[in-house]
């Protein structure tokens, strides 16, 4: 039982449920469409299921869980338009990024972004979908941080920080896009090394994000008919 209640904490049971439940949504442990059980999340807590439920009231107000009749509270789904926009503006402004980058990326960041990939490469037999994401910006950091331009870099860093925000990754509804993902990694990096034209990378880079978007977008056609649906922003090189 995690007892969530002491008066060191200065904290109500009701902020200190709240604070557990948040937790748990950030880190993944309760993923998109969790269904939160006031009981069962109070005696883990030790504490009533008010408390309990007016945290949960807290975070629905936040966007963050749902409630349905019938069915009961729940980590809230995706947005699937905020995703697909989010996406497509990172595959733009991070593919830029990627290629500006690269003239000033050293053997020794190409051996640490190496190091990275095999890291998510050993996550793949089990795949933890929260530390393959926070491995995956790792990864993509060493490629994009260099960029000599600050405000697409900075558009880059809203990006991921908006993808934090919806706090999903991705590669739990679609397991089998995260192989795919470090293959065209590895392409990634022998493309810089090789000093291909800023414009093959940047098209380069920006297949790999939106590959990852189409994975997403094929799974919610499939899973839920009536979810977006609209093209991504991929070009042919």
């Amino acid at each position: 039982m995690a007892e969530v209640t002491g008066p060191a904490t200065g904290l109500s049971k009701s902020q200190l449920s709240y604070q557990w439940i948040k937790a748990r949504i950030s880190d993944s442990t309760f993923t998109p469409g969790y269904r939160l059980v006031l009981g069962a999340i109070g005696k883990e807590l030790g504490v009533s299921a008010v408390p309990v439920r007016e945290a949960i009231r807290r975070l629905e107000a936040e966007g963050l869980v749902t409630f349905e009749r019938n069915v009961g509270a729940q980590v809230a789904m995706i947005e699937e338009t905020e995703y697909l926009y989010t996406m497509q503006t990172l595959s733009v402004v991070e593919g830029v990024a990627t290629a500006l980058s690269a003239p000033f990326i050293t053997a020794a960041d190409i051996e640490r972004a190496r190091t990275v990939n095999q890291e998510m490469i050993a996550c793949l037999e089990d795949l933890n979908p929260h530390r393959f994401t926070e491995l995956n910006l790792e990864f993509h950091s060493i490629l994009f941080e260099n960029c000599p331009n600050p405000h697409i870099l900075d558009l880059v860093h809203r990006g991921w920080n908006r993808m934090q925000v919806l706090r999903d990754s991705t590669f739990s509804f679609v397991p089998g896009r995260a192989r795919e993902s470090v293959a065209e990694h590895e392409n990634l990096l022998q493309l810089i090394e090789s000093g291909a034209d800023a414009l093959t990378l940047e098209l380069a880079a920006r297949a790999h994000r939106t590959g990852t978007l189409d994975a997403f977008l094929a799974f919610q056609k499939s899973h839920h008919p009536h979810a977006v649906s609209e093209p991504s922003t991929r070009k042919s090189s």
